[in-house]
């Protein structure tokens, strides 16, 4: 079988467009500190020296947007006009209504607690249709494709770099790509590794790249993964020193594949960021990550999605399907059943098991949302392994 490359991307926290992500969930963060219950919709856009704050907040609470915007644009890096953007001085804008009452009553009051025919669990109804994935695989440790766990490393890493001036000339903006070889299913060596980082003009390209490949790549991409024939393509295009806001436009919710599995699984479409825990789009895909990262932690499949579906202000999702694509030790439908008797999936019962009611959410802002070794989140947790494998009969 000939070798076949699969290619992920990831960006820094610089990057504008999650830039505007890590706005939204510091927003959100901080209203949930305050007013767990608030219901927030959160978007963002930024361009060169504004930041446009919009969405639909409903809550009991009063946070100082302007400031929680500054603060967090300064924090990633962005502290100095010539950087292209500065906290300190641009404007920002607000443009924030209540959640629409026509959403508000199917999410407080579900299809089947208005029926009368409820639990307690049934309460809280599903805050959009859609439908979402969830995926694990054992290429990595952390259960995830290979590819976009080492190109979020490299991200990282190249924020490391800068912020504790390794590579002092190094500005927030940046980008990663990995692409990985593959044989017989399995990730064998990487093919390509693409660095795009935003530095100051006066920087020559050989330096940057020496110094990128040196402390950057190699201490990113365990070893055994790179050899002779590893192409490395660092700045690419030459040059990189207009970049974040300046050089581009950032948007929340445009970067859904960096957030999930780079794009080696099926995405719903919904993005995470700005969103509290009634939005299905976030908390549907943390509770597939989670049976998805059980299965496999559990031994019963190399690789495994979950995907399942939501109606609006229907508590109950309206469907399941799980696929381990010939990988199971048992059949699918086994595995399904077993879900279906250990995991509760409706909106509430998701919200109490993994505590989402609170400010957790700028930290996944960036990085991924899963796969994360460096934060104890709940939906990555594999505690459920073992219960999955005796309902199995493993």
């Amino acid at each position: 079988m000939e070798p076949r490359l699969f290619t992920s991307e990831s960006v820094t926290e610089g990057h504008p467009d999650k830039v505007a992500d890590q706005i939204c969930d510091a927003v959100l963060d901080a209203i949930l500190e305050k007013d767990p219950p608030a219901r927030v919709a959160c978007e963002c856009v930024v361009k060169t020296g504004l930041c446009l704050v919009t969405g639909e907040i409903s809550t009991e609470c009063y946070v100082e947007i302007p400031e929680i915007v500054r603060d967090t644009i300064r924090s990633i890096g962005y502290t100095r006009a010539k950087f292209g953007f500065d906290g300190n001085t641009c404007s920002v804008l607000t443009a924030i209504e209540d959640q629409s009452p026509d959403i508000a009553m199917g999410v407080d009051a579900s299809a089947e607690a208005r029926s009368g025919r409820h639990s307690v669990a049934d309460i809280t109804g599903a805050g959009d249709q859609g439908m979402m994935f969830g995926f694990a695989c054992d290429e990595t440790p952390v259960l995830m494709p290979m590819p976009i766990y080492l190109a979020h490393r490299l991200s990282k890493r190249l924020a490391h770099v800068r912020k504790a001036g390794i590579l002092p000339y190094l500005r927030p903006d940046g980008k990663t790509q990995v692409t990985v070889e593959y044989a017989g299913g399995k990730p064998r060596r990487v093919d390509a590794v693409v660095v795009s980082a935003q530095h100051s003009p006066d920087v020559p390209l050989e330096q940057i790249k020496e110094d990128v490949v040196r402390e950057v790549v190699r201490p990113a991409v365990p070893e055994g993964l790179l050899d002779d024939r590893t192409r490395y393509f660092v700045n690419p295009t030459g040059r990189f020193v207009i970049g974040g806001p300046q050089g581009d436009s950032g948007l929340s919710g445009r970067k859904i594949i960096v957030d999930t599995y780079g794009g080696y699984a099926r995405h719903g479409g919904g993005s995470f960021s700005g969103k509290d825990p009634t939005k299905v789009d976030r908390t549907g895909s943390y509770a597939v990550r989670y049976v998805a990262k059980n299965i496999v932690a559990a031994g019963l499949a190399s690789r495994c999605e979950v995907q399942i579906a939501y109606v609006i202000g229907v508590a109950r999702p309206v469907s399941l399907m799980l696929d381990t694509f010939g990988t199971g030790v048992v059949p699918d439908d086994e595995i399904a059943k077993a879900v279906g008797k250990l995991f509760d999936f409706r909106p509430q019962a998701v919200i109490e098991r993994f505590d989402l009611r609170r400010p957790i959410y700028r930290q996944v802002a960036c990085y991924g949302h899963f796969g994360r070794e460096d934060l104890d989140l709940p939906w990555e947790k594999t505690d459920m392994a073992d219960e999955l494998r005796g309902l199995c009969g493993r």
